[in-house]
């Protein structure tokens, strides 16, 4: 690698990186972000050479993410993995792939023109003009829900009696999952983003072996497919007004996409599509737990609740990373790379980055500006942003005028997971108004 910089003067110290690494890390607040603090302060963009791993690139920095974020032409997405797995694991999956770590045509997995191609599918449905077209629907899913939470007799399991399941409801309505199949879409995604957490497993998985997260990962699509394989074709021969329809009758050139695309589509909107909403939700409503100031503003105002969503979302920050890789020789912060480097992009460290947020480990509602990168920057910005924050607004507008007073009644538990997740449980006592 000659006129490359020396990687040893770079190399992070392999306590921290093995921190990184861990999906057990993310389930304990008081482990990940001192360690994300210690690499901001001291080897913001350094090498994680972890046994069992491909030597990787950790970008801590809010800066440096958005850097190797917008340019897409020199940070792939789809040469390897875009989520950190072992050697192993990625080698399980070439073996039953066709010799590719790609196993979902999702957008997040995808360089251009594919991703080009097919982000055009629904960009123009998720405008915020379209989606603000959605507010009153939503809103009666917001109104059933509180109904719901407000049943119980002051006391519940935040996330699991309630949040998981509002943002769940919304993105299977629009979507046209049949309202009696949408435990079974939430039990998946859970197993989807989970295959590292022991209370996740799938029994047709072996949890202690090294390829584990690989066969959980690719046990759970096949589920997801066999699950829509019906779907494409009855959308096709009976058009409803809902996003299934509109993706499975998308055509390029005059023919139908493909069912590999339609179904990376179908398992995106059926998995991030609320996963990452209700873990914000979740964490928003434990923001205010924790500075009970903050919920007296919001009480006294209600134009606040816009700030408290996206402060709800950088301080949930639930997708936890996503790889990139080079495809051709580049610098970023004066070191030199050759192609096929690779970069883990630590979104919850970039979104408590000093340099941009004042005391970041604080939950503000009035934080402005709210730079936060939750839903990634450039190209591969996420598309469902807009209905995400119009969710949580809607909720909370119809959520809080109900609340009194709510405190802890538990310790919050968090999913064991290095890519997505978030609250699994928030045990809470609460007083109606």
């Amino acid at each position: 690698m000659d006129g490359f910089a020396n990687r040893d003067a770079f190399r992070i110290p392999n306590d921290i990186a093995a921190i990184i690494f861990d999906p057990a890390s993310y389930a304990r607040e008081d482990v990940i972000f001192p360690a994300y603090k210690w690499l901001r302060e001291h080897q913001p963009l350094g090498l994680a050479q972890v046994e069992g791993y491909d030597p990787i690139w950790l970008v801590t920095r809010h800066a440096d993410v958005m850097e190797i974020e917008r340019n897409q032409a020199v940070f792939h997405n789809a040469d390897l993995n875009p989520v950190l797995n072992t050697v192993s694991s990625d080698n399980f999956t070439r073996s039953i792939n066709n010799g590719s770590v790609i196993t979902v045509a999702a957008l997040t997995h995808m360089d251009p023109p594919d991703h080009t191609r097919l982000r055009a599918i629904t960009s123009n449905f998720f405008l915020p003009a379209n989606i603000r077209k959605l507010e009153g629907q939503i809103r009666e899913l917001a109104k059933e829900a509180v109904e719901h939470f407000l049943a119980f007799d002051g006391e519940c399991d935040f996330v699991k009696d309630f949040a998981l399941m509002y943002p769940l409801h919304v993105v299977m309505t629009l979507f046209g999952v049949p309202r009696e199949d949408e435990p079974k879409m939430l039990k998946l995604t859970q197993e989807f983003f989970g295959a590292h957490d022991p209370e996740e497993q799938r029994p047709d998985v072996q949890e202690t072996s090294p390829e584990a997260a690989a066969q959980m990962f690719f046990s759970c699509l096949q589920d997801f497919y066999a699950y829509f394989s019906s779907f494409t074709q009855d959308r096709r021969r009976n058009p409803r007004d809902d996003l299934m329809s509109h993706i499975a009758n998308t055509k390029f050139d005059g023919e139908y996409i493909s069912d590999w695309e339609a179904n990376g589509y179908y398992v995106t909107i059926a998995t991030a599509g609320h996963d990452t909403t209700s873990s914000s939700v979740a964490s928003g409503l434990l923001g205010m737990l924790r500075y009970p100031e903050q919920f007296d503003k919001v009480k006294a105002d209600v134009a606040l609740i816009p700030g408290l969503v996206d402060e709800a979302i950088r301080y949930a920050s639930p997708i936890r990373h996503f790889m990139r890789n080079t495809a051709a020789p580049t610098e970023l912060r004066g070191i030199k790379f050759a192609p096929m480097e690779r970069f883990m992009l630590c979104y919850p460290s970039a979104n408590r980055d000093e340099a941009v947020f004042t005391d970041p480990e604080k939950f503000d509602i009035e934080r402005k500006p709210n730079r936060h990168l939750a839903f990634g920057y450039g190209p591969h910005m996420c598309l469902g942003q807009h209905l995400a924050k119009l969710e949580m607004r809607i909720l909370f507008e119809e959520l809080l005028p109900h609340l009194a007073s709510v405190e802890l009644a538990g310790e919050p538990r968090y999913t064991v997971t290095n890519f997505a997740g978030g609250l699994k449980s928030l045990p809470v006592r609460f007083k109606k108004v």
